[in-house]
């Protein structure tokens, strides 16, 4: 067996994959732990991989043909990279994650910079009256390829939206093929990782920034429909807790932002509900339409949470569009499903 594994090593990146089952490889006198997408990432209890022959251990695990799974190795408090193989993603603290992609995993190529029209980014910094951390804070605004007055999507943790998914480039493409109607963007950047945890989560205060902000310096700069006109035509969205903000924040003002585009929302922490529970559980229903995504191998209490909140909303007859796939907690799932939202959303009725 070690034989073949190692012949194996020298051509392919491990895991090594066979249909659809996957194999991890360590090589040495001892084998670190194993966590990622299909653990939870439970740092508490590792997988341990087997001993196969001397000096290789090795760890089995069947998946779908269409899955992207990230992974890490791990000794004691420290995260190891997998030698064997090269494919890294930030994992959005400060490191890499290894990954994998199985044989029927597509990515989008809709983040793609195509021979379209394109639109327009313009960085602007805006004061925060100390609503939010610090006295400023920086909005990127999006002006799409046409004249006409077009409604307006905010975006939590607009920077990584723009430099991890290239929002721009997907509504460009989305917009050039009319699978959605021109819209403008603002991209607010959050106040770093520590201080995005209190600011998304269903912070007051945010929201005053938001409104009293970033929404005027918006319409200063772009060409926006009036929301008086249109109630509800502007959207909001974001990923784990700037999903959950992007949900609460249509909760506090569906008359602007009733369309609502949530990846992986952070409904519950720390085993608690989120006051975004009852917000929309209980008294009138509001003029919403609403997109969730979840991965399937996202943080188990997230991916309960959230289909939770899906059957909260049917049950009190929300328009709610609701998808799971085989990918976890991380900027390249959330890249390949946000388009399905913004043509859920945002796509034009022929």
């Amino acid at each position: 067996m070690s034989r073949s594994i190692i012949r194996r090593l020298k051509r392919e990146p491990t895991p090594l994959v066979d249909e659809n089952t996957v194999t991890f490889i360590w090589q040495g006198e001892s084998a670190p732990g194993l966590v990622g997408d299909f653990n939870g990432w439970d740092l508490d209890e590792p997988i341990r991989l087997a001993k196969a022959e001397p000096g290789i251990w090795t760890y089995q695990l069947v998946v779908p043909a269409d899955a992207y799974i990230e992974y890490s190795f791990i000794q004691d408090v420290d995260n190891l990279q997998d030698p064997n193989n090269p494919r890294l993603s930030p994992n959005g603290i400060g490191g890499n994650n290894n990954y994998f992609q199985m044989p029927e995993y597509q990515p989008t190529s809709l983040t793609k910079k195509k021979n379209v029209p394109h639109g327009k980014i313009t960085r602007h910094v805006v004061q925060t009256d100390q609503l939010v951390y610090g006295p400023k804070r920086t909005v990127y605004l999006y002006q799409p390829p046409v004249d006409a007055p077009v409604p307006l999507l905010v975006v939590w943790d607009g920077q990584d939206y723009l430099n991890r998914i290239h929002l721009n480039n997907m509504v460009d493409n989305l917009i050039a093929e009319r699978r959605i109607q021109p819209l403008a963007m603002a991209l607010v950047k959050n106040g770093g990782p520590s201080e995005r945890e209190i600011e998304y989560a269903c912070n007051e205060y945010t929201l005053v920034f938001l409104i009293n902000e970033v929404i005027p310096a918006a319409r200063k700069q772009l060409n926006l429909i009036d929301i008086n006109k249109f109630p509800g035509a502007y959207g909001v969205a974001g990923s784990s807790m700037g999903g959950l903000m992007a949900l609460y924040t249509a909760a506090r003002f569906p008359r602007i932002f009733g369309n609502v585009l949530s990846q992986s929302g952070a409904f519950i922490l720390g085993g608690l509900d989120m006051v975004v529970f009852d917000l929309l559980e209980q008294g009138e229903r509001r003029p919403l339409k609403i997109w969730l995504d979840v991965g399937l191998y996202d943080i188990p209490e997230l991916l309960t949470a959230n289909q939770r909140m899906n059957n909260m909303l049917a049950h009190r007859g929300y328009w709610i569009d609701y998808r799971e796939y085989h990918a976890g907690h991380n900027y390249p799932a959330w890249r390949d499903e946000i388009w399905r939202g913004l043509v859920s959303l945002f796509g034009i009725r022929e």
